[in-house]
């Protein structure tokens, strides 16, 4: 036998030996590393379905509130948490009792889908908000010109509409910041973002006089979030959307985009609203108006 001859056993063995402790622990890792990186993608699509769908909720409700407001000749007042019911509070007199810190009144509306008490939902279970304009240009507040039934004399929209000489009710207590300044105000008649000078500073995403509904989200962290003292938001921004009786019971919104816990003032409310001049052009269109 020869030298060569000799060694071939060993070299067989030592080729069939299999993987070692450090090779197995790399695999793992790449494993692992994989596998995050597979659930990550899986969770932020989610999410990003789950913010989607509740766009589109919002959208829906926001045209079942014009169609509402083109069959009735006023728009809906929000759900009250205190009837217990999904519906209008009063249903209707339009004279609301709950004008900011009311619910969608997905009963009178038509909207689904619904939690057990008839209350519309978003994506996440949580109760989709509903506000109206309680106060305008017509009389003193609140006034609830755009809620009030169409009755003469002069009650309501139909009878508080001209748009040939220019008197048309306007609202005067809804408005949407982007950013809440220093000098901002939260008045039910002259309500302010405050401006662009401020520390810190204020944006408007709407003007005063623009915006008679608003329909939104308190988004994913609304079951588990907490802010000075207050559970329901988030942050200081999202503490203008959380209306309560007791917090933020004003005409002022904030919206924005999405800010995580890391970037600081976090936000993942979701808000749409109704332009007068939307609600107007929609009522024309339909022969309500003039």
């Amino acid at each position: 036998m020869t030298a060569s001859s000799a060694s071939r056993p060993d070299s067989r063995r030592s080729r069939q030996r299999g993987f070692t402790l450090t090779e197995l622990a790399v695999v793992f890792t790449i494993v692992v590393l994989l596998l995050g990186s597979l659930m990550y993608t899986l969770s932020a699509q989610m999410e990003s379905r789950n913010i989607g769908d509740t766009q589109r909720r919002l959208e829906e409700a926001r045209e079942l509130v014009l169609a509402f407001a083109i069959v009735n000749g006023r728009l809906p007042c929000p759900a009250s948490l205190a009837s217990n019911s999904g519906d209008e509070s009063p249903a209707g007199t339009g004279l609301c009792t709950d004008g900011y810190t009311g619910y969608l009144p997905a009963r009178a509306i038509g909207f689904t889908p619904t939690d057990v008490q008839g209350y519309g939902v978003d994506v996440w279970g949580n109760r989709i908000r509903y506000a109206v304009s309680i106060n305008s240009n017509v009389a003193g507040a609140p006034d609830y010109t755009f809620t009030k039934p169409p009755v003469s004399p002069g009650t309501g929209i139909k009878y508080n509409f001209n748009a040939a000489t220019g008197t048309s009710a306007t609202p005067s207590d809804l408005l949407v910041c982007t950013a809440y300044g220093a000098s901002g105000s939260l008045s039910t008649s002259t309500p302010s973002c405050g401006l662009s000078t401020d520390s810190p500073i204020g944006l408007s995403a709407t003007n005063q006089n623009t915006v008679v509904a608003v329909v939104w989200s308190q988004g994913k962290n609304f079951n588990t979030a907490s802010f000075g003292g207050v559970a329901g938001q988030a942050s200081g921004d999202e503490a203008f959307n959380n209306k309560t009786a007791a917090n933020s019971n004003h005409g002022v919104f904030v919206h924005h985009p999405p800010r995580t816990p890391f970037d600081g003032n976090e936000y993942d409310d979701q808000v749409v609203w109704i332009s007068v001049n939307l609600l107007y052009g929609r009522m024309v269109a339909a022969g309500i108006l003039p």
